[in-house]
């Protein structure tokens, strides 16, 4: 069987929650727990990940395209894995794969 190759752009995008990525965004920053190192060290900024949702809304294949801190990174890594279920995107009514490159803003306040 081969692998099919996950899409950039889809008919009808997957979807968060009932939102999008805005959605998944929120629930990133509700689940984040900042590194007691980064802050020590007055770390912040964004962590830029790539993942893939599966056709069955799942999040795989996590990796960072770029990093600020091992720390931040290990943290944006994680609070993404941990995601709840998406609806996949669907391309010609079907659930397919979608790329996606998202932000991870850490922010000391």
């Amino acid at each position: 069987v081969e692998e099919a190759i996950p899409f950039a752009m889809v008919e009808s995008k997957p979807s968060f929650m009932g939102g999008g990525q805005n959605e998944f965004s929120k629930w990133v920053g509700k689940n984040l727990v900042y590194p007691e190192i980064a802050k020590e060290n007055g770390v912040q900024g964004k962590v830029i990940l790539s993942f893939t949702l599966t056709a069955e809304g799942e999040i795989t294949n996590i990796k960072v395209v770029r990093g600020i801190d091992p720390a931040l990174d290990k943290e944006a890594v994680r609070v993404v894995s941990k995601s709840p279920k998406w609806e996949p995107g669907k391309q010609r009514d079907r659930a397919v794969k979608v790329q996606f490159i998202f932000p991870v803003h850490f922010q000391l306040r």
